[in-house]
């Protein structure tokens, strides 16, 4: 059995978190390959070691003094070293860096040494083999991963080596140059691990004890979701919940690998589960998610038939194409179309769009809204119970929050429900309160 287990930024901080990973890495021996980020802040107010190698670069392209800033990269590294009592040369590693701080230098370059250090540290603190990200992870020109040959790097390094630590965030381009993931690739790079190894699972380490119910900011402690699935997972992500991008879920889904968030200030905590499996296993939550966001506008486009007019319809999606703007949800009515997209992306456009969808309709009418939240209830039994759509429905009236829209959804997994800005938060909570009894 192969586990990939990456840890995060916040469970690499200092010696103490070093201590809580080897605790966890050595409960478990099929946890073999450890992908690691670098150290992220040990405080509110602490820096996090790759937004001070970003500001490196900042100083040397402005001529400004770094020295204060690297002497402050430098002595987290050398804190951990002696609070794990660990004895690599960082010295020499330093040194390396320094040869190359010139405006010459390569931001990935010298963002991934964050990571680079870290994994050093781990692997010696472990007594696993250190294995760079350059020599596994390989990126076409186009910055695209280069899947097969990256494959083929970790099966053969696997033979030789079979309980690695490996830095997150970069791999290398054909030329061998570093090429950095987006901020928080790092969960990329071991979903990449663990779909190139075929691994059985892929641990996210952090520190929350998996995905929650509900924004823990709008409603007090939410509850964690044990098991979702990836396709809840995308409903939820599109909404604006707070979950793991898609990049990071591409690759192990593709293989079937179970996604598995767990928190290391809390290891005995099984977390939630994201997987293609569990259509079939009933949630005790009955949902696995609520989510949404404020500031959308609504188009409400009614002619007699409309729907029935194919043409038409087509002709009014394409006013929105055309001005660049992105629709997030349509509902349609036989006489009447709703188009719902950010209230950013129609600003002063509205009475434009409104004469230009006039003028294709003809006889009928065309009303903007604005200050509109949308809500997803997420949930896989959604299609088999209409119970849950009605006690969402419950909950809001019952406290006397109007909806201006409601749409299924045509998969069954999601309720999305429209309501007005000023009771976004109200409405959370009766959602949630509806479904969680406390």
């Amino acid at each position: 059995m192969i586990k990939v287990a990456k840890f995060g930024g916040s469970s690499l901080s200092d010696g103490a978190q070093f201590a809580k990973v080897k605790n966890i890495i050595e409960q478990d021996p099929s946890r073999r390959v450890v992908v690691v980020s670098a150290p992220g802040r040990r405080t509110s107010d602490d820096n996090k070691v790759t937004d001070l190698l970003y500001l490196v670069k900042a100083h040397i392209k402005y001529d400004v003094s770094y020295d204060s800033i690297f002497e402050m990269i430098e002595q987290r590294y050398m804190d951990i070293r002696s609070e794990c009592d660990l004895s690599l040369d960082l010295d020499q590693e330093f040194e390396i860096i320094r040869s190359k701080l010139s405006k010459n230098i390569s931001m990935d370059y010298l963002a991934s040494r964050g990571e680079f250090l870290n994994a050093k540290l781990m692997a010696e603190y472990l007594g696993y083999q250190f294995l760079d990200s350059a020599d596994l992870i390989s990126f076409k020109y186009n910055g695209d991963v280069d899947m097969e040959k990256t494959e083929q790097n970790f099966k053969e390094i696997f033979d030789v080596y079979n309980k690695i630590v490996i830095p997150g965030f970069y791999g290398s381009l054909p030329n061998g140059d570093i090429k950095v993931f987006s901020r928080g690739g790092s969960d990329v790079s071991g979903a990449i691990a663990a779909a190139s190894l075929d691994a059985d699972v892929y641990e996210n380490w952090t520190d929350v004890s998996g995905m929650l119910l509900a924004d823990p900011q709008i409603v007090d402690n939410p509850l964690p979701v044990p098991l979702i699935t990836y396709k809840e997972l995308r409903e939820l992500s599109a909404m604006g919940a707070q979950v793991m991008h898609e990049d990071v879920v591409f690759p192990v889904r593709k293989m079937g690998i179970p996604i598995n968030i767990r928190n290391t200030n809390c290891p005995k905590a099984p977390g939630t589960l994201i997987a293609n499996i569990g259509d079939e296993r009933e949630s005790l939550l009955k949902i696995s998610g609520i989510s949404g966001g404020k500031g959308y506008a609504g188009f409400l486009i009614e002619k007699d038939r409309l729907s029935e007019d194919l043409e038409l319809r087509s002709k009014v999606m394409d006013v929105f194409s055309k001005e660049g703007i992105a629709i997030n949800n349509v509902v349609s009515g036989i006489d009447s179309l709703n188009i719902f997209t950010r209230e950013e992306n129609v600003k002063g456009k509205i009475s434009r769009l409104e004469i230009e969808i006039k003028s294709i309709i003809g006889s009928g009418s065309v009303t903007a809204n604005t200050g509109i939240s949308l809500i997803a209830v997420v949930s896989r039994h959604m299609v088999k119970s209409l119970a849950l759509g009605a006690k969402v429905l419950t909950a809001l009236a019952s406290r006397n929050i109007n909806v201006k829209m409601i749409d299924y959804g045509v998969d069954g997994v999601n309720t999305l429900i429209g309501v007005a800005n000023s009771n976004y938060e109200k409405a959370v909570k009766a959602i949630y309160r509806e479904f969680i009894k406390k």
